[in-house]
């Protein structure tokens, strides 16, 4: 079975082939864009190519060669038969003379788009072939008449001419493989693969224009990819940067609140001072009907009196107890080998108004009652009674614009009067300096002995009372002032150590914490061993971190406290 070139008709032999060729050059082609006629079916195809290459696409191409018109005068089948045939041998002419990929020497518009048209137009051209029963009725045509209107065919590359198709099939894949799409595998014509997507080409400028694009696009990809990396990273930043800001503001409300609540538990929370803890106590006691309102106003008025004149009511003093110590240790104490105690010292507790931060100007009261009645310090403090409280705040504020120790002054904000604002041995050294008595600082800033106790502390208190020993004296009363002790959250007064049959250390310590009601149980005439208990502190009961002594010495010189100025203390 052999198949027509141009309308794709099957017939039997070659020379049914011949006959049916001729009925394709009976009839004159038009051109079915311009009408162009008198010319032979190559010319028409290369003329539709060329001048009509716009318009030809497949589906405007398949309308248009249908509608062609024949001059012939024959029956509309015959028409219509002859449009179809004309419309397979355009298409077959452009399958061949228009490879997919055309060399530099062919139009320029003669590119890719022949292939489109080329395939989409024969594959539509089949779709109207005749039926089998007119494929074979062109048997009887002679030879002779289709070899003298049959034109061979031509080469669209070289212009090289071959006698069949089938020839110059051959000589285009053969000569022009490389212009192909697939050339050939006996060609021999060298292949280059694609290193990125493995495509294969057979011209190297073909190759070198495929990977251009190909880097092209991983450029832009890579440009994309840095704005989304940019814009990632911008968008990181903002998230950091929002991260911080609230955890700033966390840190801030923290600070804030840590710092409020150190200022209301230690007085500066501009809560009022002395006078009104006292008043809002007593109003208390009013509403309560513990206190009638004529004693309301009588104790009011006593206070009022001595926060004008600056002296201490004496209602929280005790007096007395360093003699009935004496007198216990001399006749009592069966197991205590000696003791000494300080020179003598009245006991100063707390009262309502300066409940809960008033303990270290109540030690200043204790050891200040000392002084008064030690005749080597009676000429720096001529005249002093024992201050109050909001006195003893006024003389503080009054060393501070002197110059004494402006960190202190910094940090209570240059203010205690009015305020709750607590006091340690800084500030108790700062006021004894001022009234030129002479005073160290001694600092142990760490634990010596096991468990966190303290027994250089005792060491240093059993040194600083034992330089007077008398003799073999179990009970030695010294003239050294009592010493002022100090940690965190409480201050107390030592006014003696007691050293037991056992070599163990206890030191003898007043307590501002401690009301008049249990120290005037000292005073007894036989103290009982159990009331000593609250005034006894081993080395197992000072555990705390940090303690802080202020020790007096003597009295200053006016040289010696300017010098004293900018003199703390010293660590041990």
């Amino acid at each position: 079975m052999l198949s027509c070139d141009i309308c794709g008709e099957m017939v039997t032999s070659e020379p049914d082939m011949k006959a049916h060729l001729v009925v394709h050059m009976e009839s004159e082609v038009v051109c079915p864009f311009c009408k162009l006629s008198g010319i032979n079916y190559d010319e028409m195809c290369f003329h539709i190519e060329t001048a009509h290459f716009e318009q030809n696409t497949p589906e405007r191409n398949l309308e248009r060669l249908n509608a062609i018109q024949y001059e012939n005068p024959d029956s509309k089948n015959t028409t219509r038969q002859s449009t179809t045939e004309v419309n397979s041998s355009i298409h077959s002419a452009c399958a061949l003379n228009f490879p997919k990929h055309p060399a530099q020497h062919l139009p320029k518009d003669g590119t890719l788009k022949h292939e489109a048209l080329c395939a989409g137009s024969i594959t539509e051209s089949r779709k109207y072939s005749k039926s089998p029963e007119k494929q074979f009725g062109l048997s009887a045509v002679q030879e002779s008449i289709y070899e003298t209107t049959y034109s061979s065919p031509e080469c669209p590359f070289c212009g090289k001419t071959e006698g069949r198709s089938q020839d110059m099939e051959m000589h285009v894949k053969t000569k022009h493989a490389n212009l192909l799409e697939t050339p050939l595998e006996d060609c021999h014509q060298p292949l280059y693969d694609c290193p990125m997507c493995g495509l294969v080409c057979t011209n190297y400028h073909i190759l070198q224009e495929h990977v251009d694009l190909h880097l092209d696009e991983s450029s832009f990809q890579q440009g994309m990819d840095r704005v989304q990396c940019s814009g990632d990273r911008e968008l990181a930043e903002q998230l950091q940067q929002e991260e911080d800001r609230k955890r700033k503001s966390e840190e801030s409300r923290q600070e804030r609140e840590e710092f409020q609540k150190l200022q209301r538990q230690y007085g500066l929370d501009n809560s009022g001072g002395y006078k009104q803890q006292q008043l809002r106590h007593l109003e208390r006691e009013v509403n309560r009907g513990r206190v009638l309102p004529s004693e309301f106003h009588s104790r009011k008025a006593d206070m009022m009196e001595s926060i004008a004149i600056g002296i201490d009511d004496g209602k929280t003093k005790t007096s007395g107890i360093i003699e009935a110590l004496h007198r216990y240790y001399q006749n009592t104490a069966t197991d205590v080998r000696c003791v000494w105690l300080s020179a003598m010292v009245d006991h100063f507790h707390s009262s309502y108004g300066d409940k809960g931060w008033g303990c270290g100007y109540r030690n200043f009261q204790m050891l200040l009652s000392s002084l008064l009645q030690n005749d080597v310090y009676g000429d720096c403090l001529k005249g002093m009674s024992i201050p109050c409280i909001p006195k003893i705040q006024s003389m503080i504020e009054d060393a501070w614009k002197e110059g004494f120790d402006p960190q202190g002054a910094c940090q209570l904000n240059n203010r205690l009067q009015g305020t709750k604002a607590w006091i340690g041995a800084c500030e108790i050294y700062t006021l004894l300096t001022s009234l030129r008595v002479k005073c160290r600082i001694i600092d142990f800033h760490k634990s010596t002995g096991p468990s966190g106790t303290h027994p250089r502390l005792f060491e240093w208190i059993l040194n600083y009372y034992s330089s007077e020993r008398e003799g073999n004296s179990k009970v030695v009363c010294t003239s050294k002032p009592p010493v002022y002790l100090q940690h965190q959250g409480h201050s107390r007064t030592i006014v003696g150590i007691e050293e037991r049959k056992n070599r163990t250390l206890c030191l003898l310590i007043f307590d501002p914490g401690c009301p008049s009601r249990e120290m005037q149980k000292l005073l007894k005439q036989d103290i009982e061993a159990g009331s000593l208990r609250q005034l006894r502190k081993s080395v197992g009961n000072l555990k705390h971190k940090q303690y802080q002594i202020v020790a007096v010495e003597g009295v200053l010189s006016p040289d010696e406290k300017l010098v004293s100025v900018s003199v703390l203390g010293e660590v041990v």
